[in-house]
């Protein structure tokens, strides 16, 4: 059977036009086919993010910047930076690009960082700093964990792993953390607090100086999840748009996240996790004594990193500079003005806060409602790509770089029209959208929907057809 006789499916979409390669080919692949497949598949796969139909993902897409950063990458790309007799240039990199985010959250002389592989390695390692800092400061052998029922599910990743307990807080009505709820809840074993900027759902900023206040009377942490708007938000007062405190400049925030492949416009892979007093960093290394090998020592999760992504980061933030971040960020918050006012003109449809750069809006409730995922549906039919939220039914259309290209919010005005109408008589009662976001308003088999998520992670991690 050829390459083109094999047939394709929805994750593999390549089987039938390439060819599948269940193991290593016994001789050489030329380095034009090599370089042609990735050429043409990568082509194909941005064409959709370059025309600023995509909600997130895309953060850049300014291909000459990738250029720089490629170039950059190129000339770490084989270097292992946990060892720095060889790589001492890693040093320098990796305390500027602390540094230089330290100054644009507010940091001072007793800030210190790390760059991680991600949001996800951030939250984690904090979540891990607190559990240790509570072991060995409080003599707490059972640490909890207060987060808002909207912070980024990462931060449950540390708690299964890490056996840390946590109290999940309801929002508002305004969809930010219920801050007396967290009062009441706080305990003896309580060790740290979590608050974002902004939510992932809905771009939000939980009300960080009242988080602050209750971690300082009661002498415990409180991390910020800015993975997601940590590089955009800083800018906003610079630029006329009025910002609530969320950062290191606020009393009580003893560590923040913000990463640097999201809105730093860096590769994909890199992330800064901020700590104040720089100590409570000690309390996450990872020191093994008497090993046969040698003292083991890691600053981080991570043991090998990559000292490209590093070098990369580094030119990103020289390359932009602050104006350069100001002005996307001017772009970005413009557009999602223009968003907000498409989303505001229709009465079937109503937001969920006042993102300056990440908008949440559902079906207005009442009777006669539309769904919201039927218009998911038609916005999909017409090639835009949202994100689909649960707990309430709603989208979010989290504004990047590629959107904020002429025309792109004048098209999704028409479209997101289009769609309302759409709703109103849809072909059917079940959208095709949101089955794993609560079926638009209709809750799932919980066991069949757990059943098929786990089919997808395998399915991606499988050749599939051949």
């Amino acid at each position: 059977m050829t390459a083109t006789d094999r047939p394709s499916s929805p994750y593999h979409p390549y089987a039938g036009r390439f060819d599948v390669h269940a193991a290593m080919p016994e001789e050489p692949i030329s380095r034009e086919q090599i370089l042609g497949e990735l050429r043409q598949m990568s082509a194909e796969e941005d064409h959709k993010g370059d025309t600023g139909r995509v909600s997130g993902s895309i953060y850049s897409g300014d291909h000459d910047h990738y250029a720089l950063l490629t170039e950059a990458y190129s000339f770490y790309a084989h270097a292992n930076v946990l060892q720095r007799d060889m790589y001492p240039s890693a040093t320098k990199l990796e305390a500027e690009i602390i540094a230089m985010t330290a100054d644009m959250l507010h940091g001072d002389d007793e800030t210190g960082g790390l760059i991680t592989s991600g949001g996800t390695e951030s939250l984690v390692t904090a979540m891990l700093t607190y559990r240790e800092w509570g072991r060995h400061v409080k003599g707490i052998e059972r640490a909890q964990v207060i987060m808002p029922v909207t912070a980024h599910p990462a931060h449950e990743k540390a708690f299964h792993w890490f056996g840390i307990d946590v109290v999940k807080a309801p929002v508002t009505d305004q969809y930010v953390v219920d801050v007396d709820f967290v009062r009441e809840h706080i305990g003896p074993n309580t060790v740290a607090l979590i608050g974002s900027a902004g939510t992932y759902p809905h771009g939000l900023i939980d009300p960080i100086p009242e988080l602050g206040r209750l971690a300082i009377d009661h002498d415990i942490g409180l991390h910020v999840d800015g993975c997601l708007g940590g590089f955009v938000i800083p800018w906003a007062e610079d630029l006329g748009y009025p910002l609530p405190p969320f950062d290191l400049g606020v009393p009580g925030v003893t560590s923040i996240s913000a990463d640097t492949h999201k809105y730093g416009f860096s590769l994909k892979g890199s992330s800064v996790l901020l700590f104040r007093p720089k100590s409570l960093r000690r309390h996450q290394y990872m020191i093994i004594e008497g090993w046969p090998g040698g003292n083991y020592a890691l600053p981080s999760m991570g043991g090998s990193r990559s000292g490209g992504l590093i070098a990369a980061t580094w030119a990103s933030m020289l390359h932009l500079g602050k104006s350069g971040y100001r002005a996307i960020a001017a772009d970005v918050f413009r557009t999602a003005d223009e968003i907000k006012a498409a989303v505001r003109s229709h009465p079937e449809l109503t937001l969920i806060g006042d993102s300056l750069f990440n908008v949440a809006f559902r079906a207005t409730p009442g009777g006669g409602a539309i769904d919201i995922f039927h218009v998911n549906d038609a916005l999909t039919q017409r090639g835009w790509r949202m994100n689909g939220l649960q707990n309430p039914p709603a989208l979010h259309f989290c504004v990047t770089k590629p959107n904020t290209q002429p025309g792109v919010t004048e098209a999704f005005a028409v479209d997101l029209a289009a769609a309302i109408e759409y709703a109103k008589d849809p072909p059917s009662a079940m959208p095709r959208s949101g089955a794993t976001y609560g079926a638009g308003g209709v809750s799932p088999d919980v066991d069949q929907m757990r059943s098929a998520i786990i089919d997808r992670l395998d399915a991606i991690h499988e050749i599939g057809p051949r």
